[in-house]
């Protein structure tokens, strides 16, 4: 049965509101596709850096001599060799063994990049000795060191206790007023 109106026409059901389907199917292909290629993207430049990471960490164990590179903030940390900024070049060597760690570092600066790293170690241009070497000729030859010769040098011991990194300086004032740094900073375990 169908009900009539005044004018006794059939009355039509209401007409049904007009499909939205094509707008949201298009939100939901975009929502999934972000939500597989974000997380893939991820996985890829993660994997990236930690073979890129792997790389250097290889290359680093591998070395055999000094490297011509800043070493990381961990190592100046660790090891209390706070590079001075503007020091070029800078070169590194770490060792390690059983007992001891040792961070060989060698870098040029001028007057009051050597200053600032003396005294950010806990010393001073004044504690420098002239004349004297303190680097031993055994620690020299493992990374080309030579301070033989009618060199200007400089040098200081800095013996700290078990952990703190006990260090030996020597100064180079051969090209005046650029000194070359040569540390080896040393931590027994």
């Amino acid at each position: 049965m169908t009900t009539q109106d005044l004018t006794g026409a059939a009355a039509q059901p209401p007409a049904a509101a007009p499909e939205r389907e094509t707008p949201r199917r298009w939100l939901m292909a975009v929502i999934v596709f972000l939500l597989i290629a974000l997380p893939a993207g991820y996985i890829v430049i993660s994997a990236e850096q930690s073979r890129g990471s792997g790389e250097t960490k290889e290359a680093e164990a591998a070395a055999t001599g000094l490297t011509n590179a800043f070493p990381s903030k961990v190592q100046q940390r660790i090891y209390n060799v706070p590079v001075p900024l503007g020091s070029t070049p800078v070169y590194y060597y770490e060792t390690n063994s059983w007992d001891s760690s040792s961070l060989f570092v060698q870098f040029r600066t001028n007057g009051a990049g050597l200053a600032r790293y003396l005294k950010a170690i806990g010393t001073s241009v004044d504690a420098l000795k002239k004349g004297e070497v303190t680097i031993t000729p055994r620690q020299a030859a493992q990374v080309g060191w030579d301070f033989t010769g009618d060199g200007q040098f400089a040098g200081l011991r800095e013996h700290r206790d078990t952990p703190q990194p006990s260090q030996q300086i020597t100064v180079s004032f051969d090209e005046p007023g650029h000194p070359v740094v040569h540390t080896v900073s040393t931590v027994a375990f």
